[in-house]
């Protein structure tokens, strides 16, 4: 056993010694045997070897990975672009409300300083195309009677026909022809406007009775031979009609031509009011006809 003992201490002996008689020999070379070269070889090619699929392998899980916070990225990236595009118009939407109310204000008091009538604003809540009506957000609780005139900072745009509790129908110039109710099976017959020009009342004087949806625009009948109406002067309304008050805008004589028959003559006006896009307008509520039925 004890001579067994001491093989294995010359053996580890032997090994030490090799091991550092090999790293003097190899320590500060700058060239490598043959031995040394094949192994290195070996070792380098089978690196490679294992290397390149381990490679394409976590590539692959890092390109997972990178499309994965791509797709979160870009879902953040959609949402704040879904929430920007909304806020923005929102804030367009609110920015038009605002210049809106600005003119309805500025309008009301240029109002107030021309006439004492009372113009209350209401919005939009329906438009009508077949009939050429809107219904709008103010009703018999607020005042609303059926005739009161109906108009929009830039002019008058009709006139009120049917009244509820808290809404109201208003029949626009561009259906001045007969209406039917669909609800009572009614007719709704059209009022024609006493009109006159402005600056002349007391020498002009026709009716607005119907419009032409062709030229989009209105016609003034029974102008009298001596009526000094002329192209491109603002026609408004007279009062003398007892349906809408005096000194409301209609719109611009275009042209003025002789009637059928040669006796009177007939104007086409251009409406100052647009009539595709309304949001808010005014009822005008005259203090001697507040509360006066149809």
């Amino acid at each position: 056993m004890k001579l067994l003992g001491n093989k294995r201490l010359l053996i580890l002996m032997f090994g030490l010694i090799l091991f550092i008689a090999l790293m003097g020999l190899t320590f500060g070379r700058s060239y490598m045997t043959w031995p040394e070269k094949f192994l290195k070889d070996a070792v380098s090619f089978t690196q490679g070897l294992l290397y390149k699929p381990t490679g394409y392998v976590m590539g692959f899980f890092e390109d997972i990975r990178k499309m994965r916070t791509m797709h979160e990225e870009n879902m953040v990236l959609r949402q704040t672009l879904t929430r920007y595009a909304r806020d923005t118009a929102r804030l367009n939407d609110l920015e038009q409300q605002n210049k809106r109310l600005q003119d309805a204000l500025g309008f009301t008091e240029r109002q107030k300083q021309m006439s004492n009538y009372t113009f209350r604003i209401a919005e939009v809540t329906e438009f009508n195309q077949q009939n050429k009506m809107i219904t709008i957000n103010l009703g018999e609780k607020d005042g609303i009677r059926p005739n009161m005139a109906v108009m929009s900072v830039e002019g008058l745009i009709g006139r009120v026909v049917r009244v509820s509790s808290f809404y109201a129908d208003v029949q626009l110039l561009t259906g001045m022809q007969t209406v039917v109710d669909s609800a009572d099976k009614l007719a709704l017959e059209s009022k024609a406007i006493a009109v006159t020009v402005k600056g002349h009342e007391s020498e002009s004087y026709g009716f607005i009775e119907s419009f032409n949806p062709e030229t989009q625009q209105l016609i003034m009948t029974k102008i009298e031979a001596k009526d000094p109406i002329q192209p491109g002067d603002t026609i408004i309304t007279s009062g003398k009609g007892l349906v809408f008050p005096k000194g409301i805008e209609v719109g611009k004589v275009i042209e003025k031509r002789q009637g059928d028959f040669g006796i009177t003559y007939i104007a086409t006006v251009q409406p100052f009011a647009s009539f595709n896009h309304l949001r808010e307008v005014f009822v005008v509520q005259v203090p001697e006809l507040a509360g006066v039925g149809e």
